[in-house]
């Protein structure tokens, strides 16, 4: 018998990819709110067990993140970096690539989240100056942050989790010796797919841009100061998972400390607070729950148990880690499989296909990777810009099999 928790989760899929009801449109973080009540409701989980599971660390890194976003875009420095970036790419070839390996091997150093954070108002603003589609522009930042974090332990959560628990030995050097060339591949791939998709979009004609003047010079001064903490912070905290120093320098501090200019110095404080993107925060809570109860159905662990494959095998630890990323995300996917990958005698490259195949799932659908909720629903926030399921899937299935195979291919040989 299928568990109620399966049940709810099945709908919630269904939902998201309709995103209506009649003449009711849903947001996705109304969806995914629906999805924990209702698990609540139907008692799948304790109110106990549901608060319990709500990963702090993880609201309170977007919090962070959020308040940084928010100032960096009413002061008007976002749009001025933005335009830095940008003012070489004179035809859209070049701003995809721009985006994909720009965005991308940031990703890889400051967080995918992170950029998904400040590069939705960027690829909007560049999209509306340029008369560019916002679809193709988002659907690139989205592939660029996921694809680009592959290759660092610090790049996503599920990496990390990986290159701490997983005992894999120098882990910048040895995630990088692996991943960096199919990486690179993938990325290229990326673009080919879009310009395939949305090729009538790719017409030969130059860009113009003007420089984006700083609305707010204070403000900006303390945005700023911010990235430097921000981009300070990052560096000691990869010295000390290098190092193997035992500090407990979570990812959650490094955006809390970059926030305080901005609470402490701003005057528009409580005004930033207010604009952030709250509903992505009530979605993450929200999936949090459901992702819990259904994790406590033992449904798909089940699954894996009955298969009776070689845990060990490449192709199949990219394929587990590709499929079941959608129904119980990443992260929660990695601390499933991981202790099953230490009891069967894993080896380093074991653990980096995981790491691949579940950052890689997020190319698959929408619910794949956290990073592309926050850019979707940052882009309705901001501009009312969306991109459906069928629009992100169209693209993400070939996508991410293609990615898949390269990935594989390297981690044979």
């Amino acid at each position: 018998m299928i568990p109620i928790s399966i049940i709810i989760l099945a709908i919630v899929f269904v939902l998201i990819a309709i995103r209506k009801i009649r003449t009711i449109k849903l947001k996705i973080w109304q969806i995914m709110l629906f999805g924990a009540l209702a698990v609540l409701f139907t008692g799948q989980i304790t109110p106990l067990d549901a608060l319990q599971s709500i990963n702090v660390d993880v609201i309170l890194f977007l919090f962070g993140m959020f308040i940084v976003g928010q100032a960096l875009e009413e002061s008007g420095y976002l749009s001025h970096l933005s335009y830095i970036f940008f003012k070489h790419a004179e035809s859209l070839d070049k701003t995809i690539l721009f985006i994909l390996f720009g965005f991308g091997f940031l990703s890889a150093f400051l967080m995918n989240d992170t950029l998904a954070i400040i590069g939705t108002p960027v690829v909007l603003l560049y999209a509306t100056k340029q008369k560019v589609n916002g679809k193709l522009l988002l659907l690139t930042l989205a592939f660029a942050v996921t694809i680009g974090s592959v290759i660092s332990p610090i790049g996503n959560p599920q990496n990390l989790l990986i290159a701490i628990n997983g005992k894999v030995p120098n882990p910048f050097i040895t995630f990088l010796k692996y991943l960096f060339i199919p990486t690179v591949i993938n990325l290229f791939l990326a673009f080919v797919l879009l310009k395939l998709f949305y090729k009538t979009e790719f017409k030969t004609r130059a860009f113009q841009f003007q420089p984006e003047p700083v609305k707010d010079e204070k403000m900006a001064l303390f945005s700023k100061l911010s990235l430097l903490l921000i981009f300070i912070l990052i560096i000691v905290k990869i010295i000390i998972v290098m190092g193997g120093i035992p500090v407990d320098f979570r990812l959650t501090y490094i955006a809390l400390i970059g926030m305080l200019p901005i609470l402490i110095g701003s005057a528009k404080r409580v005004s930033i607070i207010k604009r952030i993107d709250w509903s992505t925060l009530i979605f993450f809570a929200a999936m949090f729950v459901l992702m819990q109860s259904v994790w406590n159905s033992g449904f798909f662990q089940t699954i894996i148990h009955d298969t009776n494959a070689n845990l060990l095998s490449i192709p199949f630890i990219l394929f587990i880690s590709v499929v079941l990323s959608q129904f119980i995300s990443n992260v929660p996917l990695v601390a499933l499989y991981l202790p099953l990958l230490m009891q069967a005698g894993a080896k380093t490259t074991e653990m980096i296909a995981l790491a691949a195949g579940s950052t890689i799932a997020g190319n698959l659908f929408i619910l794949g990777a956290a990073s592309n909720v926050i850019i979707i629903q940052n882009a309705e926030k901001k501009a009312g810009e969306t991109l459906t399921f069928l629009e992100f899937a169209k693209i993400g299935i070939p996508l991410t099999i293609t990615n898949t195979l390269v990935y594989w291919f390297f981690l044979m040989i």
